[in-house]
């Protein structure tokens, strides 16, 4: 920690109980450590996080995303390696450290790169590595954390004390790679999107701030003072990170965890999407920290924080587009969200207009459409989404039309789809925003039925070397292609596994025929014989809609006759006498060469 911290520590912990002479003389003492503290260098940070990936066996990957101000940083203070610690949660044990080398160095875009400001150029910096997690080592309840610490951020950040002496700690939690004896695998959060854009003084400012589990773990977000660490301007990349715990940075007056950057409202996340929400009312630039919370059927496993940065600057006023929807082809009505429903049925109007505009001159406006629980088919634009308003040879007003699929189905519940319009506006894009509710009811269709020519006396009875065959009738009333399928019951008899086929015809309007054979053979033979097994026919068509339409399934009693008695050996040969022993000297031994009986059947000899 640097001695300007220390002090700004000392400082905040006698504020509260000491008198005003005696503050007078913490803050002269205050001064002389500012005098002597040490030139601020390597000032480059914007934030980051860091996130850890299973490969296979042991192996994951562990990975850095550093933030590197491209405008003010120092340009030798951009690492060609940084190292992360690996430390037990229980004991704050050092298991590891982890060389982590840069891999690859991109600029981070803007939403809109027109937006472009000169004071607002982001790199993204990834270091990268493998590391061995070992199940005899990494078992431990509660689990691990990796951390990277590096000095120093931003000198020009406005919302605590001193940045040009403030450091960052890359933090990272994650799970033992055993629990309750079995193999438990994790791969941490990662993809969250890069803050480049700048918010606008006394705008609404919205960013997606969400990352991506790759095992559909439940992700919560909430905002956390960010980590500050021991590095400092002095030992700005430590050889090794120290454990925990870490100190956290020094607010600026009026600001703390809950208003990190003045606002109304000041700066929130929302818990499960991921999404910044803030209306500064302050110019500057500000740090602010979030964590994300990693859980698993209820419990938590890791956590990932992540700093960053948000300038505020003072813009051109951009008033916001407008979008009316007009129902139909034709009239001037115009639909109420929350009033109003579309209802497209059969010989019904599918389209609606679409009129929209900026007050704002030169204004490039684009439509587009976003789903609300709604998965089915999009509809579609028949004219082109996007144009310029209020600019020499352009219109004031774009007009557009959206039709929906005569197959769009509801499932008899109203739908909800949003129409938006954007301009192109800074920082960010201002909307307008249609809430259309429709129901879809499609064109009515019917399933096929299904009948065969097998019988007329059920079940029908095959035995080995023989075929079956019969043939399958299914008749679709709407002409819509025919397809048979054929299972067994019990599960285990699988007639296509035994030789039976389908071979069906072409089809002639609303019908389709079809030829079953099956050439039985000694496989087909139940235990025990006689035994009624099912032949289950099924005919499905689809839909001009693509909709699959199965007939009610057909089921074929079927038995495989077969008996056979086992064969009988006699012989015209005299029955033999059992042999009798003689005495020997040393025993007794069989009179006659024969071998003896077996041993079950062997009689007692007497000697």
């Amino acid at each position: 920690m640097t001695r300007l911290y220390a002090a700004l520590i000392l400082i905040r912990a006698l504020a509260h109980r000491a008198s005003p002479r005696r503050v007078g003389g913490v803050l002269w003492l205050l001064g002389l450590v500012l005098l002597s503290a040490p030139a601020a260098r390597a000032t480059h940070i914007v934030g980051g996080e860091m996130d850890l990936q299973y490969l296979s066996g042991d192996t994951y990957q562990l990975t850095l995303n550093l933030y590197f101000d491209a405008v003010n940083g120092s340009p030798g203070a951009l690492d060609t390696d940084l190292t992360a610690g690996i430390f037990d949660k229980a004991t704050n044990r050092r298991l590891a450290n982890v060389l982590l080398p840069l891999s690859s160095t991109s600029f981070v875009s803007y939403t809109n790169p027109a937006c472009t400001v000169g004071s607002l150029s982001t790199k993204a910096l990834v270091y990268r590595n493998t590391i061995e997690l070992p199940a005899g080592t990494y078992n431990g309840a509660q689990g691990y954390y990796a951390a990277v610490e590096r000095c120093c951020r931003n000198i020009t950040i406005s919302n605590i004390i001193a940045p040009a002496n403030a450091a960052q700690t890359f933090y990272l939690e994650f799970p033992a790679v055993t629990r309750r004896g079995q193999t438990f695998r994790d791969s941490t959060p990662r993809v969250f999107p890069p803050l480049a854009d700048y918010a606008c003084l006394g705008e609404v400012f919205t960013y997606d701030f969400a990352g991506q589990d790759p095992d559909g773990d439940s992700l919560v977000y909430d905002m956390v003072t960010p980590l500050n660490g021991h590095s400092t301007p002095t030992d700005p990349k430590p050889t090794q990170a120290t454990s925990a715990p870490y100190t956290e940075i020094i607010w600026a007056a009026g600001r703390s965890v809950a208003s990190q950057i003045p606002g109304a409202p000041a700066l929130t996340i929302g818990a499960h999407t991921g999404r910044l929400t803030v209306r500064p009312t302050a110019t500057g630039l500000f740090v602010f920290g979030v964590r994300c919370q990693e859980f698993r059927k209820g419990e938590k496993i890791g956590e990932t924080r992540r700093d960053f940065q948000l300038q505020v600057l003072n813009c051109p006023k951009n008033l916001p587009p407008s979008l009316l929807l007009l129902p139909g082809t034709s009239g001037k009505a115009v639909y109420r969200p929350g009033r109003d429903t579309l209802r497209l049925v059969v010989g019904g109007p599918h389209c609606v207009r679409l009129r929209f505009t900026d007050p704002d001159p030169r204004s490039q406006l684009t439509l587009s459409l976003l789903p609300v629980h709604y998965t089915g088919p999009l509809p579609t634009f028949t004219t082109a989404t996007s144009g310029t308003v209020h600019a020499v040879g352009q219109p004031d007003t774009l007009v557009a039309s959206l039709c929906f699929s005569e197959c769009t189905d509801t499932k008899g519940k109203v739908a909800y789809l949003d129409v938006l319009v954007a301009d192109n506006g800074c920082s960010l894009p201002k909307h307008d925003t249609v809430h259309v509710a429709f129901i879809g009811v499609p064109p009515p269709n019917a399933p096929p039925t299904l009948i065969s020519t097998a019988g007329p006396t059920l079940p029908l009875h095959v035995r080995p070397g023989q075929t079956l065959a019969f043939d399958l009738i299914a008749t679709d009333p709407d002409s819509d292609p025919i397809l048979f399928t054929l299972t067994g019951s019990p599960s285990s008899f699988v007639p296509s596994a035994l030789g039976a086929v389908i071979v069906p015809q072409g089809q002639v309007g609303t019908t389709r025929r079809a030829r079953f054979t099956w050439p039985v053979d000694c496989r087909a033979i139940t235990d025990p014989p006689g035994t009624v097994r099912q032949l289950i026919f099924t005919a499905t068509s689809t839909t001009p809609c693509g909709e699959n339409l199965a007939s009610a399934p057909l089921s074929i009693p079927v038995i495989v006759d077969y008996t056979n008695t086992p064969p009988v050996l006699t012989t015209t040969l005299p029955r033999l006498a059992p042999p009798r022993p003689t005495r020997r000297s040393s025993g007794c031994r069989w009179a006659s060469p024969t071998p003896p009986p077996s041993p079950a059947s062997t009689p007692t000899p007497t000697c």
